[in-house]
């Protein structure tokens, strides 16, 4: 089921509407009945992992409070964490790595290659067992008292909204929310819902339009020009910000109206000044999960340069692995760690530039020069993101610096990858107000919060016009399969 999906529009008013009727002491019930109908939806039979996992990490984090005082501690906290991490190894990288096995060792003589299993990925697997595993780490560091009811950690950990792509939440954030009396808020609701309409414009209306073209010349992409995939690259970079950040805005307004506050996941990460600052707007749940759970532990800062500079390197390579089984993500997630690196060692010498030439640096078509040059930047590792494989992804980074097809942009032949002029045109227009918007909330103006200041007339056209505007344009329709959300698949 997912989120702009018939289903879950007669889902979630319903799941709401006896969310608030029913009596205080048995919400938490109801909402994680709906959040386990609400997974089943996809493969039924999947469940059973989303149980273990929760099963493993409640277990786990009694058993580590148990021995918190001895030094079994350790060892329970290790073999917790290993059987949390057992399932999404096998699921999502026993392909790869026997894959990877017989590259090796067909090379070196008389080796039978193994049998590369087909197993189906089960969704959101990748996001509940790090929710889940951050949990057993804040237990076992003592930063949280392990949670007594189970049916309540449930819910903490297939919490419907954010179950299947996130915001990874952390433990001090979201469980003791689930403990609370929550009553019905008619502005956080209205505000909730106004969040899930932006969220919804960014998903059919724009993200699913762009993909329409993306993915005629990524999946063909040995037929088209420099051009063609110049155009496809950039789109694809808006495509993935709208349909995740889309999500994560549904997620986190539909977690509103229950009364429950999730964290931001995305700060105008375009408008970036540099890739460090564009690390720190995008996908925020993750990045700071893999900041407090693997870059600390490594070191983090705190052993000098060189291990700073190697935990960056390992931290965004395993993120790229995270992403996907694939070596082209690897490279994904490591090259953005080579720009961080980059960036820092090259920082000295941007600070003596910024003291001599402080007026210049901070000068608005500078400013501008540098989120151009951050999105180009970022935009070329998106390549190795979409492309299916890693030769893929390098024959399309030869192409776009060996243009010679420009006539493309004047013969029209541009319209003939699914999306004529006109729906260029709004999606350009759509583009511009995705930037206003994001400028606006960079600068602390939020739209909404303007919006609830008008009369009760002005908010109903308001918001009136804006579902109408999503239905006229968002890409539906008898014969369209809804896309599932990019992230679905991590």
């Amino acid at each position: 089921m997912v989120f702009n999906s018939f289903s879950f529009l007669i889902f979630f008013p319903v799941v709401a509407i006896v969310y608030y009727l029913i009596p205080y002491r048995v919400r938490y019930i109801w909402l994680l009945a709906a959040s386990w109908f609400f997974y089943m939806q996809w493969n039924a039979i999947y469940l059973l992992l989303l149980l273990y996992s929760t099963a493993v990490a409640y277990a786990g984090g009694r058993l580590l409070e148990k021995f918190r005082a001895s030094g079994k501690s350790r060892i329970c906290f290790g073999v917790c964490l290993a059987l949390s991490f057992i399932p999404l190894i096998y699921f999502k990288y026993t392909g790869f790595i026997i894959s990877n096995i017989n590259n090796v060792f067909i090379g070196a003589g008389s080796f039978a290659p193994l049998d590369v299993p087909d197993i189906l990925l089960p969704i959101g697997i990748s996001f509940f067992t790090f929710q889940a595993a951050g949990y057993v780490i804040d237990v076992y560091r003592g930063d949280v008292e392990a949670e007594r009811d189970p049916l309540r950690f449930a819910l903490f950990v297939s919490f419907f909204p954010q179950l299947v792509a996130g915001p990874i939440e952390r433990t001090k954030n979201l469980l003791p929310q689930l403990e609370c009396r929550v009553d019905f808020d008619h502005e956080k609701a209205r505000d909730g819902f106004w969040l899930m309409l932006w969220g919804y414009a960014m998903k059919v209306v724009i993200a699913d339009r762009i993909a329409i073209f993306v993915d005629c010349v990524y999946d063909d992409c040995h037929e088209y020009g420099g051009v063609f995939l110049i155009i496809a690259s950039a789109l694809f970079a808006l495509q993935i910000y709208c349909d995740f950040a889309g999500y994560s805005t549904i997620a986190i307004g539909a977690a509103q109206i229950l009364g429950i506050r999730l964290m931001d996941n995305f700060d105008s990460p375009y408008l970036s000044g540099s890739v460090s600052e564009f690390w720190r707007r995008w996908h925020i749940s993750l990045t700071t999960w893999f900041r407090d759970y693997l870059y600390i532990p490594l070191g983090g800062n705190r052993k000098g340069k060189i291990r700073k500079y190697i935990n960056k390197l390992v931290v965004f390579t395993v993120s790229g692995l995270w992403h996907g089984a694939e070596w082209s993500f690897a490279a994904w997630g490591g090259i953005n760690g080579l720009f961080l690196v980059a960036e820092e060692i090259c920082s000295p010498l941007s600070k003596r530039v910024s003291a001599k030439c402080g007026a210049l640096i901070s000068s608005l078509p500078v400013r501008i020069l540098k989120v151009i040059a951050t999105f180009i930047l970022v935009d070329l590792t998106w390549i190795f993101f979409r492309a299916q494989t890693m030769e893929e992804a390098l024959y399309i980074i030869s192409n776009i610096f060996h243009t010679d097809n420009w006539n493309a942009l004047t013969d029209g032949s541009i319209f003939e990858c699914g999306l004529d002029n006109k729906n260029f045109i709004l999606l350009f227009l759509m583009i511009l107000l995705l930037f206003f918007v994001d400028r606006c909330r960079k600068k602390g103006v939020q739209i909404r919060k303007k919006a609830a200041g008008l009369n009760l007339c002005l908010r109903a056209l308001y918001t009136a016009t804006a579902v109408v505007f999503i239905l006229l344009f968002g890409i539906w329709g008898g014969t369209y399969n809804a896309e599932a959300f990019i992230y679905f698949r991590f």
